[in-house]
């Protein structure tokens, strides 16, 4: 992906995602409703993933049924890696200190921080 996507266009990303194809109307149905979006605000958003090519769409009838051409798994892990390399000099090491410094880890965090560990040892 050459453009970052913005939060609100994240959303959309979210409800394509979860279901897809599907129309401009049906994703702003599936917008969570504390957003207050109309379906012009989501046609707008629709417009923006387009030219980004993250999404496609395909003529149905008189309306459009739009899908997602990025993986959501390719976008969080090219995310992570931009947060890793920005904050953390792309060294996962730090951010996993910085969680624990934070006392943001659970025992059950770190739990599975150390069975991951133990797989990639293996």
């Amino acid at each position: 992906m050459a453009e970052r996507i913005s939060d609100a266009e994240h959303a959309v990303m979210e409800v394509l995602w979860d279901e897809s194809p599907l129309t401009a109307q049906e994703v702003a149905e599936r917008i969570p409703a504390d957003r207050d979006w109309s379906a012009n605000t989501v046609k707008t958003l629709l417009g923006r993933l387009l030219g980004k090519q993250v999404i496609a769409h395909e003529e149905d009838g008189r309306r459009y049924l739009y899908r997602p051409i990025v993986a959501r798994q390719s976008y969080v892990a090219g995310e992570s890696q931009r947060m890793i390399d920005r904050l953390f000099g792309g060294r996962l090491s730090p951010l996993v200190a910085h969680l624990a410094e934070r006392d943001a880890l659970t025992n059950d965090d770190i739990a599975e921080i150390e069975a991951l560990l133990k797989e990639l040892k293996q």
